[in-house]
């Protein structure tokens, strides 16, 4: 198992990857290659896959604004889960992270999301209770894909 920091030429897989994983919160812009190629040309040093074979079955996505660590689409291929993929993935981000100058990392995860829950609590993402996500979409066309 390899892990290495992810490019645009890795798009593909990691978003065949994505859609492998059920509950994915992806949408038609931000997820787009070209959301994804804007976010790793802003975040070149952060974003990670894991690789077996040259096969994709991890990926983590991260990036911070100077201020916070962002983690996004965190995904394991169910194929490879249980194997501390997703750990490792973490860890290389919360490092390169570190090395930007970034102290903190947030993330969402969909509160119905039991599993995804259960690993962000065990490797230590406390739940915040005093505080309400908002969300508001600026471009009308963005669409959700359902995973």
């Amino acid at each position: 198992m390899d892990i290495r920091i992810m490019t645009i030429d890795d798009y593909e897989q990691v978003y065949a990857l994505w859609l492998s994983c059920k509950g994915m919160g992806l949408n038609s812009i931000d997820d787009s290659r070209e959301g994804i190629e804007r976010y790793l040309k802003r975040n070149p040093e952060t974003c990670f896959i894991a690789e077996d074979g040259g096969k994709a079955v991890g990926v983590i996505i991260s990036g911070h604004d100077g201020r916070r660590g962002f983690i996004y689409h965190t995904a394991v291929s169910p194929d490879y889960r249980r194997q501390g993929i997703a750990a490792a993935l973490v860890e290389r981000a919360a490092e390169a992270l570190k090395k930007e100058g970034i102290a903190k990392a947030v993330l969402v995860v969909f509160a119905e999301n039991e599993n995804g829950n259960a690993f962000w609590e065990k490797i230590g993402f406390t739940e915040r209770t005093d505080l309400v996500y908002r969300n508001k979409t600026l471009d009308a066309n963005m669409k959700k894909i359902n995973t």
